[in-house]
């Protein structure tokens, strides 16, 4: 599969960059897909939720009323949960939500992810670019020339470029990431996948790792 590489004019270099079929051409897997999204979703989870059961309420023991003869349901303490101020039944406490999925899994889905993204044709292949300086204007200049503007984007660099990434930070749908930090989530999440002339390789060597 091969992929004409634009620059950050949005014009064609004249070259091409051929995209590895056992990463970009596979048989998608949703359920892989479905598995490693899930699995990134609920790890993002804090799980720091709590409140107070009724043994945890500050309040006073002592019985609040005579257990007969006030035609009212008997009530022991003040930390009832069924008054205001009581306790809550069955509420919410600290818990871990992390899964786990298999590499070979996590994997495949990646696969799949880019697959179904070269089928659809929503992959540009970038010429690897400098900017000068954060700037973010410089980088909308780069989006709209390659019709990205106001959608959402990603953009996989081979290595860390602290100006291209610092320039991208403060717009809501586009983000800056390396090929190491690509996962299943960020490649169905993104509407288009922009992938550096260098990242390619590097790409292609961590999903076909046996």
């Amino acid at each position: 599969m091969e992929i004409a590489i634009v620059n950050i004019e949005g014009k064609e270099t004249g070259r091409k960059a051929k995209l590895d079929p056992s990463v970009f051409g596979v048989e998608p897997n949703n359920h892989a897909i479905y598995l490693d999204v899930k699995q990134h979703l609920a790890n993002k989870r804090q799980g720091t939720h709590k409140s107070k059961e009724r043994a945890e309420i500050v309040g006073s023991t002592r019985k609040i009323k005579k257990q007969k003869g006030t035609g009212t349901a008997r009530a022991g303490s003040i930390k009832n949960p069924l008054f205001r101020g009581g306790g809550r039944v069955f509420g919410p406490s600290p818990r871990d939500y992390s899964q786990k999925v298999n590499k070979k899994v996590k994997r495949l889905a990646r696969k799949s992810a880019l697959s179904i993204k070269a089928k659809d044709k929503s992959i540009i292949v970038l010429e690897d670019f400098q900017l000068s300086e954060p700037k973010t204007s410089s980088f909308i200049k780069v989006l709209k020339a390659l019709n990205l503007e106001g959608k959402k984007s990603l953009l996989v660099l081979g290595e860390k470029n602290k100006n291209v990434y610092l320039s991208s930070r403060n717009l809501k749908n586009s983000q800056v990431i390396t090929n190491s930090e690509l996962n299943t989530y960020k490649i169905t999440n993104a509407g288009n996948l922009v992938l550096s002339e260098s990242a390619i390789a590097d790409l292609e060597l961590i999903l076909n790792k046996v």
